[in-house]
């Protein structure tokens, strides 16, 4: 008997509860599994993948490749139409990517677009550098 395409198990249910948790941040598909693991919650490495594309597939969540180089990043979604207004940082020491969300982020891609004739993809824009965490570890 084939399953229906909506068809939601425990192990789906359980990956989208935990991304839902992060509340916006950011986590690859080695950290759910480091997170289940410490949680003693057996999913294993296929089934977090396969449950991520179809999560991602059904616009549950967000799936950001930052420099192809590095895993894929997940994020629920949420508030869809406030998560098109913000940039990515992407810490060059640990790899932690976060958003960056304020105020003058429009004001920076209407003046590109005025002055420079050009729209900025806010969601593929990152801006590489040190984290606080990563900066204060080298302040030693």
């Amino acid at each position: 008997m084939k399953r229906p395409a909506n068809y939601k198990t425990k192990q789906r249910e359980a990956i989208f509860n935990y991304i839902v948790s992060l509340e916006g941040v950011h986590v690859t598909a080695s950290q759910i599994e480091e997170h289940f693991e410490k949680e003693a919650v057996p999913i294993g490495r296929t089934t977090i993948y396969r449950n991520l594309e179809k999560l991602t597939n059904s616009g549950e969540l967000r799936r950001y490749t930052t420099d192809g180089i590095s895993g894929a990043c997940y994020q629920h979604i949420g508030d869809k139409e406030n998560c098109n207004i913000h940039l990515h940082l992407k810490c060059e020491s640990c790899g932690q990517l976060q958003h960056l969300e304020c105020e003058t982020l429009g004001e920076i891609q209407r003046h590109v677009f005025c002055n420079h004739d050009f729209e900025v993809d806010a969601l593929k824009t990152v801006l590489y550098g040190k984290c606080g965490n990563c900066l204060n570890k080298g302040a030693v």
